[in-house]
């Protein structure tokens, strides 16, 4: 049950970078959480934001079931900025789980992490499992992060990130009779996913804008 990958050009990513530096708003983001080892699949990162912009925000719930152990395995990046970016991309990815466990394509989760292009994907992957009568199980772990600091405008921050996703140990689950479907690992269990994550003047909050998955990702596998 891998997630259908979409390719998207480095033109149009840089486009779209263009764009939002070009819109109302700007960045400030604050540090969350230390991202190694963090958050294992039920407890959500809402709760243990740190710095008081952090706490002002009320983020929503992206828990998901004991069953499904989702693991990060970033090292927290000094600069807080790039923290931030990165454990929000990690909460977009704990949005999209959360909300093929709770069967809803119109999560409210997602869209508060994603907008543009990154909120579609999530709805149309949520809705996939939904229509399919799916949901997930397993270990879904995520790990060799690397970030690249983007364009900074008065009023938009951007930042790239970018990890891998190992799937060979998640599953697909019927959702009615909750029979799952085991496969084995191959190339496939591998992706890679890229972020445009964008940050907003005086909110902590780091969106994804636009995200490319990269199906059967060798340099993910090693």
């Amino acid at each position: 049950m891998a997630r259908r990958a979409l390719t998207t050009t480095a033109a149009a990513f840089a486009m779209t970078a263009s764009l939002l530096l070009t819109a109302c708003g700007g960045g400030d983001a604050k540090p969350s959480d230390d991202i190694k080892g963090a958050d294992k699949g039920t407890g959500s990162p809402s709760s243990s934001a740190s710095g008081s912009a952090s706490a002002d925000v009320q983020r929503p719930d992206v828990s998901v079931p004991k069953d499904l152990d989702l693991v990060f395995d970033f090292d927290r990046p000094s600069d807080p900025d790039d923290a931030a970016a990165l454990e929000d991309a990690a909460n977009y990815i704990r949005a999209l789980n959360h909300g093929i466990t709770k069967q809803d394509p119109e999560d409210p989760a997602f869209q508060f992490y994603s907008s543009g292009q990154a909120s579609q994907y999530a709805h149309s992957q949520i809705k996939e499992y939904v229509d399919g009568g799916w949901t997930l199980t397993g270990r879904d772990r995520y790990y060799d992060a690397e970030i690249s600091s983007g364009d900074e405008s008065e009023k938009v921050k951007t930042v790239s990130v970018t990890f891998c996703e190992d799937q060979s140990k998640v599953f697909g689950k019927e959702v009615k009779s909750e029979k799952v479907h085991r496969t084995k690992e191959s190339l496939a269990s591998y992706q890679k996913f890229t972020f445009l994550m964008t940050s907003v003047k005086d909110n902590p909050v780091w969106r994804a804008q636009q995200v490319t998955v990269e199906a059967k990702a060798e340099a993910c596998r090693g």
